[in-house]
């Protein structure tokens, strides 16, 4: 499905190794328990591990996350801020799921889905027009990640527009 609404994936490289070696160590525990003499076949089971594991996981666990961008295509911004606030309380109370991302979902986002719950939960304001709940997001998304960037840029960008209005 293409999306309508802007996406912005930052990828951190370094969450993305320990990816990597899972799926050689996959490939490699195969190939021992099949025996060379199936070569790519017994290979290859070890990246069906590996793939089955990393879109079950992700099925599951992004549920709400998924519902909601699929809510904000379809433009139905209360909705999808419904199902961002349910998001983001799943991954507060299973917290290490987001944090060990890398592992859980087999996702080497830079951002948790905590944080992209916040900013999507702002964007869909934005959309909706209403101006103090996306400032409130983005500024809430700042106090529990003092590092985004995405936050960041959407509180200047508004400031800029409040400036110039």
């Amino acid at each position: 499905m293409k999306t309508k609404t802007p996406v912005v994936r930052q990828t951190s490289w370094l969450l993305a190794i320990p990816q990597f070696v899972i799926l050689g160590l996959l490939v490699v525990t195969s190939v021992l328990i099949f025996g060379e003499e199936y070569g790519v076949l017994s290979a290859a089971f070890g990246a069906v591990i590996y793939l089955t594991y990393s879109y079950v996981s992700r099925f599951l666990l992004l549920r709400h996350h998924r519902q909601g961008r699929k809510l904000t295509d379809q433009k139905n911004y209360e909705e999808a801020i419904q199902a961002f606030k349910l998001s983001y309380d799943f991954f507060s109370k299973y917290s290490w799921v987001d944090r060990f991302r890398y592992l859980t979902m087999m996702t080497p986002s830079h951002q948790t889905f905590r944080e992209m719950a916040l900013i999507n939960i702002a964007y869909c304001y934005g959309q909706l027009g209403e101006k103090d709940q996306t400032k409130a997001y983005y500024e809430r998304t700042l106090r529990e990640f003092p590092e985004s960037v995405m936050a960041q840029v959407a509180l200047e960008f508004i400031q800029t527009i409040e400036t110039t209005s």
